[in-house]
């Protein structure tokens, strides 16, 4: 129960943060956009981890975890994830990102020997039935940037799913041993920022200028949401819940983001969009119902 409320809480501040990074398109570039967000959640994380003691919950055994969590599902997955975002518009990445599920029970079956049962399976399969069909629908593809920019950002959208996969698998290990989740999110994008601040190094990956003030409050409202609150509630979730559940769960923004469109384009989404969302609540009951 614990894992679910966690999860599906991780997947509403994805969804605040996908919105965030969509209003800044055009202007700050993913490395950049990337930078800033992981040193802003580094600075937010750690200093919360500090106050309340979490970093001694971090072993060696934990951190070199972390670590590799922080290599897939940070230094890949992110810059990856806002580059979606920037192509295909949040709707659209945010489908692309719901294959992070299937990928996850794929690892955590071959990996860390999960199952799901048939009941959970029937929940996942109903909240991955409903967000397909809330974002095929007749204005399913609003938000893409264009047909010539579809299959990059599609390719760049599956790498982010595996990639935020892999770091989930990788991070499981760490928080079931008893890391703080604000502790294990500092290290993941602590590293993170490390990552990004050496590709300065780089001439061509340097951007031409720093973000505007009104951007750098809208990259850090995202940092807050998307990082800071979301991966830590993800990271808490993975402390007491099968990496496959607890993915797919938080693979639920899609349906989450339908309200904060609405709300921002002033159009509300369409029959199939709302139907994709009936079938995704059920599916919830299912998991929550079997997860008891």
């Amino acid at each position: 129960m614990l894992a679910v409320a966690l999860s599906l809480a991780a997947a509403a501040t994805f969804a605040l943060s996908a919105m965030q990074i969509d209003s800044v398109t055009g202007r700050v570039g993913a490395l950049q956009l990337a930078r800033w967000q992981m040193g802003l959640a580094f600075a937010m994380t750690a200093a919360v981890a500090l106050a309340f003691g979490g970093w001694r919950s971090i072993g060696m055994a934990e951190f070199f975890w972390l670590a590799g969590s922080s290599v897939a599902g940070i230094m890949l997955a992110t810059s990856t994830f806002i580059a979606t975002i920037q192509l295909l518009g949040p709707r659209l990445n945010a489908l692309v990102f719901t294959l992070s599920a299937p990928f996850a029970l794929i690892l955590g079956y071959n990996f860390r020997d999960e199952t799901v049962n048939l009941t959970q399976g029937a929940g996942v399969a109903l909240i991955l039935g409903g967000i397909v069909l809330a974002l095929i629908g007749p204005d399913g593809c609003e938000g893409a940037r264009g047909p010539r920019t579809l299959g990059l950002g599609l390719a760049l959208g599956v790498i982010t799913a595996l990639g935020q996969a892999t770091g989930s698998l990788l991070a499981r290990p760490a928080m079931q041993a008893g890391a703080e989740p604000f502790a294990a999110m500092a290290i993941r994008s602590g590293l993170g920022a490390a990552f990004f601040l050496a590709l300065l190094a780089v001439p061509a990956l340097r951007p031409a200028a720093q973000p505007l003030p009104k951007d750098r409050r809208r990259i850090g409202a995202s940092a807050f949401s998307g990082i800071f609150l979301g991966m830590s509630l993800l990271m808490a979730a993975l402390a007491h819940g099968d990496v496959g559940i607890v993915t797919t769960l938080s693979s639920t923004t899609p349906i989450l983001i339908l309200p904060m469109v609405w709300w921002v384009t002033r159009r509300a989404p369409g029959p199939t969009a709302w139907a994709g969302a009936g079938l995704a609540v059920l599916g919830t009951a299912l998991i929550t119902f079997a997860s008891r």
